[in-house]
């Protein structure tokens, strides 16, 4: 079966790269394939969900180029040589400039914990964007799958799911409430969505 080949970009643990590998493995990501992951982060333990599963990793500091161009160029190199067609930013922490965005423009993935346009941009991410929900003292949060322009968060939204705010919450048990409610189901889900798609279009070519 044909599908399209998916390059996962992360720099933590990578509990959302398991959320499509599993999905991967159920079945529900079906046009898709994961066939690369790459870090920011040497430390990153996605590098070794990687390797359990017998996916390509590749490690890229940042620190290790002069500038962001220079390790973009590196980056497209290794999509390239990989054969990359969607890019899924799945806790990735570095903005990506226009020139990144433009070799892969409509083909960008991201999962932002929160409901955009709330507690979303440069700035906004991990832990801070639920501690900014819970200062501000809203009720509903969630997560949010968009689409990667110019702008950071400001891309087409693909799926949003909405989750409780609960009167104890730290911004550690939110987190891990987002990600389980809605990280981990809307992100394969949109990915399947979009893997379609691209795919649809592939064929129709």
């Amino acid at each position: 079966m044909l599908k399209i080949n998916i390059a996962v970009l992360v720099s933590g643990s990578g509990t959302n790269l398991q959320a499509l590998i599993d999905a991967s493995k159920a079945g529900t990501l079906k046009n898709g394939e994961i066939k690369t992951v790459i870090s920011s982060k040497e430390t990153a333990y996605a590098l070794q969900r990687a390797k359990d599963n017998g996916i390509k990793a590749y490690c890229v500091p940042k620190r290790d180029f002069p500038d962001q161009q220079a390790f973009e160029r590196r980056l497209i190199e290794i999509l390239k040589s990989e054969g990359a067609e969607l890019i899924v930013l799945a806790g990735f922490t570095i903005i990506l400039s226009p020139y990144f965005i433009n070799e892969y423009r409509d083909r960008i993935i991201n999962i932002h914990p929160s409901l955009i346009p709330a507690f979303c941009g440069e700035g906004f991410y991990g832990l801070k964007v639920h501690q900014a929900a819970l200062e501000r003292g809203v009720k509903v949060t969630g997560a949010t799958v968009h689409f990667v322009n110019e702008i950071p968060d400001g891309g087409k939204i693909i799926l949003q799911r909405a989750v409780n705010v609960k009167d104890n919450d730290t911004p550690e048990i939110l987190q891990r409430r987002v990600m389980m409610k809605a990280e981990w189901r809307i992100l394969p889900k949109a990915c399947e969505m979009v893997c379609k798609q691209l795919l649809k279009e592939k064929k129709a070519e």
